[in-house]
């Protein structure tokens, strides 16, 4: 068995596609998807609207297999190329997120997050995370009790700013005055929030810009405590489905309506994570992604 990935290039949507197969220990293939023109996009609702299975107005990579189970793919630009594909090859669609304006119906099955209030239907899976999956890469190992701090960038609805970010630093350090400390940055983060993150000189610091890699799944396995920026619900989304670390996440919200703080919302209510409040609590509950992803049947 063996599945083909369709990618639009944007990491976070194909990881949650390779985690569903990863999951299942299925073989796959990638396929990257551009958009050959402005009205790329415009023209998959149409088609998709029309039944119409075209894929001469994307540029993509040549698909190197002909046998596949089942085509997968998260993010606006893949889901008329999953359309067309999975029906090329009498295989299973997959879309790893809801594929809002394109016909639901179309899909085999549809990985839907519960903040975007999908509809009920047969197909419909409801999730409260994204998709992930996540192993130690041996780059972060403790020597002793230790904490964890994962921090983003600023987006649309949150907002990192040095003065918050040392508040939220040094409360953490005088609560754990006695632990190992270990603390990340992302690939986005900004140069000042990097420069003052240098400032504290913490027992174990990754500073992404230096060194682009990513020891999350190391904070997870070892950590007691693990502190993630609330921009990302990647990051969040990791942090509930491995490992055992009690998840508290730091709240940058500029305000309270965006699918961020839905997510985490239920998330809370739910006991698997903490919203920080200067107190920590024992938020360890995890969501099991490979029951959600039996779900399907190939």
């Amino acid at each position: 068995m063996r599945a083909l990935v369709v990618s639009d290039g944007k990491v976070g949507h194909q990881n949650q596609s390779e985690a569903l197969l990863k999951h299942l220990k299925i073989d796959y293939d990638i396929v990257v998807v551009r958009k050959k023109s402005a009205l790329t996009k415009p023209l998959a609702y149409i088609c998709d609207k029309l039944h119409i299975d075209s894929l001469s107005f994307y540029d993509m990579d040549e698909v190197i297999g002909d046998d596949y189970s089942c085509v997968v793919g998260a993010g606006s630009l893949t889901y008329h190329v999953v359309e067309v594909l999975s029906k090329r090859y009498s295989a299973k669609s997959i879309a790893m997120m809801l594929p809002k304006g394109f016909s639901y119906k179309r899909f085999d099955y549809i990985f839907a997050q519960e903040h975007d209030n999908s509809p009920k239907d047969s197909n419909i899976i409801p999730l409260p995370i994204n998709f992930s999956y996540l192993e130690p890469k041996g780059l972060y190992k403790p020597t002793q009790k230790s904490i964890g701090i994962i921090v983003g960038a600023s987006n649309a609805s949150h907002k990192i700013t040095t003065d918050k970010l040392k508040s939220y630093l040094d409360k953490i350090k005088d609560t754990f005055s006695d632990y190992q400390i270990a603390i990340t940055t992302s690939p986005r983060t900004s140069k000042d929030i990097e420069e003052l993150i240098e400032s504290y000189r913490f027992d174990y610091e990754l500073i992404y810009s230096k060194t682009p890699q990513n020891p999350i799944a190391d904070f997870l396995e070892y950590c007691e405590y693990v502190f993630i920026s609330s921009d990302s619900t990647s990051m969040i989304s990791e942090s509930v489905s491995y490992g055992q670390s009690c998840v508290e996440v730091l709240d940058f919200a500029t305000n309270e309506d965006n699918k961020y703080t839905k997510m985490q919302q239920k998330l809370q209510n739910g006991g698997y994570i903490h919203i920080f409040d200067g107190k920590v609590a024992h938020a360890n509950r995890k969501v099991n992604l490979l029951e959600y992803a039996k779900r399907i049947e190939l």
